[in-house]
């Protein structure tokens, strides 16, 4: 191409990205920034998504100063990269300093938050997450879920994973996937309930058409 412009440049950002190259998909936005191409929404949530696959955390907050800048931060998709982002990273203070600055946050908004305390082990703070998701009145899908079991595994809390697990079909209307399985799997299985976990998997088996687990 003569010249590319802002949709090339984040066409080649995305794509490293998805092929696991992260960092040089960061070096491809500084090189984009030298050519004075002025990045849009597509192209922070491209460069956010490079910095969180890396854990580049200073970078991120970079980008982060340009999306204020730009004004792209009242931009739904580009904030819900910035929570993602800062939670991968590991600084979860600043994933819910952009969460709950956000005018009106989504479903993915609030499940990206709730797997940010998952993913570092805050059970308590991921169950009042949860609990203030159905305050609002935020629908409930099948990703909130497993965050919120896995939130549990980590946290080692069996009794409120079960409660939430039972009540996936009777209160929220979410029928139980092999993934919700494997995250009950795997918190009995902390718990050292061995035999509880291989009914669990039988169970999975079963329903799924398969045969009995040896």
């Amino acid at each position: 191409m003569a010249k590319w412009n802002v949709v090339s440049w984040t066409a080649m950002i995305v794509s490293h990205v998805k092929c696991g190259q992260g960092q040089k998909a960061l070096e491809l936005f500084q090189q984009m920034q030298h050519e004075r191409v002025e990045p849009d929404t597509l192209t922070f949530v491209g460069v956010l998504n490079a910095c969180a696959s890396v854990v580049a955390l200073e970078e991120g907050r970079h980008v982060h100063e340009q999306i204020i800048q730009t004004g792209c931060n009242s931009d739904v998709f580009v904030s819900n990269s910035l929570i993602d982002m800062y939670a991968k990273c590991g600084s979860l203070e600043d994933a819910w300093r952009v969460f709950i600055e956000m005018a009106s946050p989504d479903v993915v908004s609030w499940n990206v938050m709730l797997g940010g305390f998952a993913m570092h082990g805050h059970g308590n703070e991921a169950l009042a997450h949860f609990e203030w998701m159905c305050q609002e009145g935020m629908e409930i899908d099948s990703v909130a879920i497993i965050c919120l079991l896995s939130a549990c595994t980590h946290a080692g809390f069996v009794e409120e994973a079960i409660h939430y697990f039972d009540s996936m079909g009777s209160i929220f209307g979410i029928p139980a996937t092999v993934e919700h399985y494997d995250c009950m799997v795997n918190l009995i299985g902390h718990a050292d309930l061995r035999g509880d976990a291989e009914d669990l998997i039988n169970t999975i088996y079963n329903q799924q058409g398969c045969t009995h687990l040896q």
